[in-house]
């Protein structure tokens, strides 16, 4: 009997066209007939996001008899409403802001203000295009019963789909998270945006209000501004993206002003309102008390995990506020059931998300001791020019008790950069005292996302700045900063002793 999609799920596939209806088909099929359950399963993976799919793709390509069971639509947020359809968006915000800035580089001057419509329909179509990767008939074929539905636990062992029992050895819990509600007076009465709904537009807002400069917001006032929204951007901080150093979140900001944002820094909203399709922001600044009026409101304020429904009591799990509770072998209260993703996790990133399900399939199935806390996370805010960072920052190595020396080098100093006008960030490296490791480093670069990669590597195989120094790197290119900064550690080993040592030595060989 096929299943009938829920008003949520209808709402996060439009417009009904025909991308939507091909993700629909490979992510949650209408016509999809729930499979007999077996007798028992080596592992029950409940949430068919990043963090369950490997869990179940991963166990079922070792031997293990694997259920996968998802109520809503496959692929999670990534695939659905967050990586897939935010970075397809900002790519045609960025394609669309270069071809304005072409004349810098004695190009034609462009004034078309270009085509909204056109631009979803491309991400649209690129994300169903994407989507087969994580179908139900994929999966299906891979040997793991899918089955759409709620699952919710009826016991220590058991979880109930669909009217039906699957009995498991082990469990996953993979339900991801969802845009929090902050506690904004009237808000409840305002037709407003998240992350899940965001991506439903056809039509651009002409004027467009963002609560929250974190990551989804910074992301999104950028994109929307390139795009020809009039954008204004709301946040009780002093600067946007308050997570990162405030001189690397300065230069987003500056350059989030330089495409017209209007950013309302240190305020506090507090109230919303809405009249017909209009939505009133009322917010205070230094004790005085300002509206603004916009078509559309866009609520980036957190992440709440998805722990309701699920029967967790019954089979003796924690949960809490910040998801459910695991040790850092990612095992629940109960013995028998891990948890991994954005459900649990204190860093809610799709490449977590895996990371995590692959410890879990370690521990879960083959009595491992691997520990989510022993993962090198780096992360990635894809702004123009984007914030990228791994390991520690320089007040967590100081809270740890290391002693840190720290290594900056702009990237006005790199010759790709300078040629691609693109010379507005830097490299942070912090190091061990008196030593090469690298505890950490920030980029704030055009493509920070995409260099990161060499100092993960570093940090992760604890690989220091003496060997990277010694490695060829191509010029010119941006990601030859990484060697900038190890060269830069070298000459520090230059000591006055060390060049009193050098002096002898040439006055002797002269």
């Amino acid at each position: 009997m096929g299943l009938r999609m829920t008003d949520k799920q209808q709402n996060l596939v439009t417009p009904d066209d025909e991308h939507n209806r091909k993700l629909v088909d490979n992510v949650h099929p209408r016509d999809w007939v729930n499979p007999a359950p077996a007798s028992r399963y080596h592992l029950v993976v409940i949430g068919a996001g990043t963090a369950g799919l490997v869990s179940a793709a991963g166990a079922a390509g070792l031997g293990a008899k694997v259920a996968l069971i998802e109520r809503q639509l496959m692929g999670g947020d990534c695939l659905n409403v967050g990586c897939v359809p935010s970075k397809g968006i900002i790519a045609a915000a960025r394609a669309w802001h270069a071809a304005r800035q072409a004349h810098d580089f004695g190009g034609p001057v462009t004034s078309d203000p270009g085509n909204f419509g056109a631009a979803m329909t491309r991400m649209r179509r690129i994300r169903a295009d994407i989507s087969p990767h994580d179908s139900a008939a994929r999966f299906r074929d891979l040997g793991i019963d899918v089955f759409i539905g709620a699952g919710c636990f009826t016991g220590s062992n058991q979880i109930e789909v669909d009217g039906k029992q699957l009995s498991f050895r082990r469990a996953v819990i993979a339900t991801g998270a969802r845009a929090s509600t902050p506690m904004i007076p009237g808000l409840e009465n305002v037709t407003y945006l998240t992350n899940e709904t965001i991506f439903t537009l056809t039509k651009l807002p002409s004027r467009l209000g963002i609560i929250g400069a974190g990551p989804i917001g910074s992301e999104m006032s950028q994109a929307f501004a390139r795009l020809g929204s009039c954008v204004s951007l709301f946040e009780m901080t002093g600067h946007v993206l308050p997570r990162e150093d405030p001189d690397a979140a300065e230069i987003v900001q500056k350059s989030m002003e330089a495409d017209g944002i209007d950013l309302q820094l240190a305020t506090n909203v507090i109230r919303v309102e809405q009249d017909g399709t209009k939505i009133s922001v009322h917010f205070e600044r230094l004790g005085e008390i300002y509206v603004q009026t916009f078509d559309q409101l866009l609520v980036t304020v957190g992440r709440a995990p998805n722990t309701e429904n699920l029967g967790l009591e019954a089979a003796g799990i924690e949960c809490g506020p910040e998801g459910v509770t695991i040790n850092d072998r990612l095992q629940t209260t109960n013995s028998k059931v891990f948890a991994c993703g954005d459900v649990a996790s204190a860093h809610k990133f799709t490449h977590v998300a895996d990371a995590q399900a692959r410890i879990v399939i370690k521990n879960a199935l083959f009595f491992g001791r691997s520990h989510s806390s022993e993962l090198v996370v780096p992360w990635c805010t894809h702004t123009s020019p984007e914030i990228a960072h791994v390991g520690l920052y320089e007040q967590d190595a100081l809270d740890l008790g290391y002693k840190v020396d720290t290594l900056t080098v702009p990237f006005s100093e790199v010759d790709r950069a300078l040629l691609e006008g693109e010379e507005d960030g830097f490299l942070r490296v912090h190091l061990k005292k008196g030593s090469d490791r690298i505890l950490g480093a920030t980029m704030v670069a055009t493509h920070a996302g995409d260099m990161i990669g060499e100092l993960c590597l570093a940090i992760t195989a604890r690989v220091g700045l003496a060997k990277i120094a010694a490695t060829i790197h191509p010029y010119p290119t941006q990601a030859e900063v990484i060697k900038k900064a190890a060269d830069k550690w070298r000459r520090t080993k230059l000591t006055p002793t060390v060049k009193q040592l050098f002096e002898f030595w040439f006055r002797i060989f002269s």
